[in-house]
């Protein structure tokens, strides 16, 4: 397979010019990594990463500065960025583990390294394929594209123990090409530890996992072999937790939230943040279960409020990923009403209901998106067996609540309006006003200041 024809026009003819640039002056630059995987694959590539040997990072800056912007912080690392071009450059670097801590490195570029050498420092065999743009040549190392064309997820080398995020990585490679791995990779994940890993590293594996992932099931079984789950309780803790076959033929709380995650793959939508949050959202809809789950007196399995019980646990799990406000805020109000669109169709509920769904999750087709998967998750689903979803949609368009909470109505200003001057009143008046929204009492300007006058009257 021609590489090249898998990168996007513009970023080839740079790819190409960077290359030309770097050889006229006695070195040589290599596409390498991610973009080298996906493109055989035949995955378009996006971001473009290059190597380059023969050359000092002085050498290679003075080549291709007449030609390119170039953004140099990462220069004493000999990391280059073409600004525009979505292509970064580094050269080979010799790096050496002086500590327990993931910033506990030596790292020092050596530019006279060979491509294979270079590879050798590389995670898994899939990533350390490189391709010269100019001939074509594929330099593979350590059976790259074998491993590519058997689907196997293989480590390069030992020095794949130095850094632990490497197992994440792995966990997000299998889930997004449905890789198999190999069993001395497994043993060697076993190995390896998380704790001196910055949150902020393990949430870009997660992201991957929940945004690119195709067999999310696949990614998450990994985990579980490389005995993983034990760094993640939460996870942990579904396996082994019953539920009543009646309802779930397909097994534990474990298999059932792994099938839910497929559905959810499968169903996409493309914007990433809303993929993010309705994706975590699954993720963790259950985590409640194993806390509240027992067997009654007729031998049924039953699990109440663990729509509710679940909040607390899944906001540990996404504190030791994340420090994002808004992630709280709008995930965890998924988990605790996940259950709600099915309760509110069987009860026929009004409008009031659904404007006060919608305040709390801030976005009902979010929820249905959620409550969909859960259903999705026990097997067999029929195409029309989702009436809650279908009504919860329709109701929420037929009040233009489908993508947004109900917005307040009366602000300050109309209390001034009233010679009313602020206070910490305004707060309680204003939010005495929205509850009587959300109940149906005015839907405009003009009813919201006939209530306001009625309510501040009874107040004040």
């Amino acid at each position: 397979m021609n590489i090249l024809e898998q990168i996007a026009p513009d970023q080839r003819g740079s790819a190409l010019k960077v290359a030309e640039l770097i050889q006229s002056h006695g070195g040589r630059a290599h596409l390498v990594g991610g973009c080298v995987r996906d493109a055989l694959l035949g995955i378009q590539a996006k971001d473009i990463d290059m190597e380059v040997y023969g050359l000092a990072v002085d050498a290679v800056e003075a080549a291709l500065k007449p030609y390119f912007r170039l953004d140099t912080v990462g220069r004493s690392f000999g990391v280059l960025i073409l600004k525009g071009e979505g292509i970064d450059l580094a050269l080979p670097r010799r790096e050496s583990k002086t500590g327990p801590r993931h910033t506990d490195f030596k790292v020092e570029g050596d530019p006279d390294m060979s491509p294979e050498e270079a590879a050798s420092r590389r995670d898994f065999t899939i990533n350390a394929i490189c391709c010269d743009p100019l001939t074509g040549e594929i330099i593979d190392p350590f059976d790259g594209v074998a491993d590519l064309k058997t689907r196997t997820l293989r480590h390069v080398s030992a020095a794949f123990s130095e850094d632990p995020l490497r197992v994440l990585r792995g966990m997000q490679f299998v889930a997004r090409f449905q890789l198999k791995a190999d069993s001395g990779t497994v043993e060697l994940c076993r190995e390896l530890n998380p704790a001196d890993l910055p949150a902020e590293r393990l949430w870009e594996e997660w992201k991957k996992l929940i945004l690119k992932g195709q067999s999310l099931s696949a990614g998450l079984n990994f985990l579980k072999d490389c005995d993983w789950l034990q760094h993640f309780p939460e996870l942990d803790a579904l396996v082994g937790c019953e539920q009543d076959p009646k309802w779930h033929p397909e097994g534990d709380v474990w298999v059932h939230t792994l099938h839910c995650l497929d559905a959810y793959a499968a169903e996409r939508i493309g914007d990433e943040w809303e993929d993010l949050v309705v994706g975590l959202a699954v993720l963790c809809h259950d985590f409640g279960k194993p806390d509240t789950s027992y067997t009654d007196d007729t031998g049924r399995i039953r699990s109440p409020r663990h729509d509710v019980e679940g909040v607390p646990v899944a906001k540990a799990f996404l504190e030791r990923l994340t420090r994002q406000k808004k992630i709280f805020e709008e995930v965890l109000p998924l988990v605790e009403q996940h259950m709600r669109p099915l309760a509110l169709y069987r009860d026929g509920a009004g409008d009031s209901a659904v404007r006060r769904l919608a305040a709390r999750v801030k976005r009902v087709d979010r929820l249905v998106r959620v409550a969909h998967a859960d259903k999705s998750g026990r097997p067999p689903i029929q195409p029309d067996s989702f009436p809650e979803g279908k009504w919860l949609l329709e109701k929420s368009k037929q009040l233009a609540i489908q993508d947004n909470a109900p917005k307040p109505i009366l602000l300050g200003r109309h209390l001034i309006e009233l010679d009313i001057k602020p206070g910490p009143h305004f707060g309680k008046i204003l939010d005495r006003a929205y509850e009587a929204q959300l109940d149906g009492a005015f839907d405009n300007e003009d009813s919201g200041r006939a209530y306001l006058r009625k309510l501040v009257r009874e107040i004040l």
